[in-house]
């Protein structure tokens, strides 16, 4: 069935600034254009840094070396509604599953350097009580671990799951309050919904504060299986990621 088309006011004025922004970087860097995934998605780097390295204003993830499925998720997910930033609409929505998918494999193979972490922004007490939840979870609220689902280096877990070091804390601030205000979804089963709004703000800022403050591992490429999950309070499935038990996406 084909898909409903929408309208995105000034998509014109959106394309005309892409196709200039892909231009300029192509003059500085003095290359000589060609009809390749990577000339193409240029304009990516506007928002997300240099080979979707991440933007240094901490907002822009970084999606170089991210799951090929993950970022699949997410482009389909801001093309269908799921997620909510207009750019990001306006830029996917006229795109097919096939070319998103293109997309989508060309940044997981680009396996580049991660910058040091920032200094801790959170106490002595909020790191160590974010590191609790993020390796143990709380089974008498029902808190599943991070890295349950995230894997134990945090790096993610092949094909669906994204690694959660590495990324500002702004930027992680901001996806888990978007997810417990509804702002944003994923597939039903939505994990992360459920999961969010059994935390408090405080516990957010924690697992913020911790998660940001970690160095990422030389190899940062995400694991090849999820690690041993025993089932009991708090297991969960996930829509968006059919090997923790969801249905497909």
């Amino acid at each position: 069935m084909p898909r409903a088309s929408r309208t995105w006011p000034g998509r014109g004025q959106l394309a005309a600034v892409l196709c200039w922004a892909a231009l300029a970087l192509s003059a500085r860097a003095g290359a000589r254009f060609e009809d390749s995934i990577a000339q193409r998605t240029l304009p990516c780097a506007t928002c997300h840094g240099k080979q979707g390295r991440a933007a240094p204003d901490g907002y822009y993830p970084r999606i170089a070396g991210k799951p090929a499925g993950y970022l699949l998720n997410q482009l389909r997910n801001f093309r269908d509604g799921r997620r909510h930033y207009g750019l990001m609409a306006a830029m996917v929505d006229p795109l097919s599953d096939a070319y998103l998918q293109e997309i989508a494999n060309h940044f997981a193979a680009l396996e580049l350097p991660y910058p040091a972490p920032q200094p801790p922004q959170v106490s002595g007490a909020d790191l160590v009580r974010g590191e609790a939840l993020v390796r143990r979870g709380d089974t008498a609220r029902q808190l599943p671990a991070c890295v349950s689902c995230h894997g134990d280096r945090l790096t993610g877990v092949l094909p669906h799951v994204p690694g959660l070091l590495g990324l500002p804390r702004d930027y992680l601030n901001s996806q888990l309050g978007a997810w417990k205000t509804g702002q944003r979804r994923a597939h039903a089963p939505d994990c992360m919904a459920q999961l969010v709004r059994r935390l408090s703000d405080g516990d957010i800022s924690a697992i913020t504060g911790w998660l940001a403050a970690q160095p990422v591992p030389t190899d940062a490429r995400p694991s090849a299986k999820l690690p041993l999950r025993q089932a009991g309070p708090g297991a969960m499935s996930c829509g968006s990621a059919p090997e923790l038990g969801g249905g497909p996406p």
